[in-house]
């Protein structure tokens, strides 16, 4: 018999983490603590967090549901995943929870270099948004720790102020010794957002993250048919939670590159049908973490060295470990830009 406990917490930013769609200083999570009778002293923990106003399943009897599902669990013995499609973060708890059960409790949850602790995976290192003088500080904070891949937040202060920021640090550092990625959050408007990209250009982008607002697919397919950056989708993804409807958006838009959150593109399971269908088409893509506490994050850097195998050489998102005052301590470490999971 399984059994499933849970439980809740709220964690705290250690600053404000800003994006074009508003500020986030605390993030609740569910956590699930799953047990099996056939296995007894072993448990698997998974973390179950949605973001208010982004992911598909943030609804008001969020709570409500993860129980129920939970219930459905319990009864089946193992995960329903069709029924859980429409509940990615819940899907994602469930399959960390059942992960650490199948790797006898351990934290790492699948045999791999990564797992065993002997290569690191390359990670980008985040800026969020701010005044142009505490992103200054941020990108040369992270210069200053190793990252030679930095994501820059855009599209909460003036544009030009932004583009000014981007010339002070190719001035500094040329493409070959810092990969500059920016993200808008869907911050520009299909009117305004070529000539953006156009700006942007000039500064060697390594690529944008979703220009303008999701559910806008013709718009959306003629920028990235004609845009002299390679334009990577993310907030786009989010509910696309078929298969059919995941090949008839990449077909329609032809992204240069996806961006996958396992917990909000569908869990584990969604994100290899997206990685399924991207290879297939010739497209990149990387994972990156969604704010989860270090529970969540260790997941999906176990889960990315799984599917992406012991070679990752394009840098992930999976730099959030120290987002939190009062974080979930888990055997993970950054050194320089590597997540190294500790043994």
């Amino acid at each position: 018999m399984i059994h499933i406990e849970i439980s809740e917490r709220t964690f705290h930013f250690k600053q404000p983490a800003g994006t074009s769609r508003g500020v986030y200083t605390r993030r609740h999570s569910y956590f699930l603590t799953v047990t099996d009778d056939a296995r007894p002293g072993i448990k698997g923990f998974g973390e179950c967090a949605t973001l208010p106003d982004l992911s598909c399943d943030a609804i008001p009897e969020y709570e409500t549901i993860l129980r129920q599902l939970c219930k459905t669990v319990e009864t089946l013995g193992k995960i329903p995943y069709d029924i859980l499609r429409p509940y990615p973060s819940i899907l994602f708890g469930l399959e960390t929870a059942f992960a650490q059960l199948e790797a006898h409790g351990s934290a790492a949850l699948f045999d791999t270099p990564f797992g065993r602790g002997e290569v690191g995976i390359r990670i980008n290192g985040l800026v969020w948004m701010g005044s142009f003088d505490e992103m200054y500080q941020r990108i040369e904070a992270k210069l200053q720790q190793g990252f030679h891949c930095v994501k820059l937040k855009i599209g909460a202060i003036d544009f030009d102020k932004e583009l000014e920021l981007i010339r002070h640090i190719r001035e500094s550092f040329c493409k070959k010794q810092i990969e500059l990625r920016v993200d808008a959050n869907g911050a520009f408007t299909p009117n305004n957002a070529l000539q953006r990209l156009e700006a942007l250009a000039k500064y060697d982008i390594h690529s944008i993250e979703q220009p303008i607002k999701q559910h806008q697919w013709k718009a959306m397919a003629r920028l990235c048919a004609v845009s002299p950056l390679p334009i990577a989708l993310d907030e786009e993804l989010i509910g696309v939670n078929v298969k059919s409807m995941k090949a008839d958006l990449l077909d329609t838009i032809q992204p240069q590159y996806i961006i996958l959150k396992p917990s909000l593109h569908g869990g584990m399971y969604g994100t290899e049908e997206w990685i399924q269908l991207t290879e297939e088409r010739g497209i990149g893509s990387w994972i990156t973490s969604a704010l989860e506490s270090n529970v969540g994050l260790n997941a999906i850097a176990h889960f990315c060295a799984k599917v992406y195998g012991s070679h990752i050489t394009t840098p992930q998102g999976l730099g959030t470990g120290q987002l939190f005052t009062d974080n979930i301590t888990m055997p993970l470490e950054i050194r320089g830009d590597e997540l190294w999971a500790i043994k």
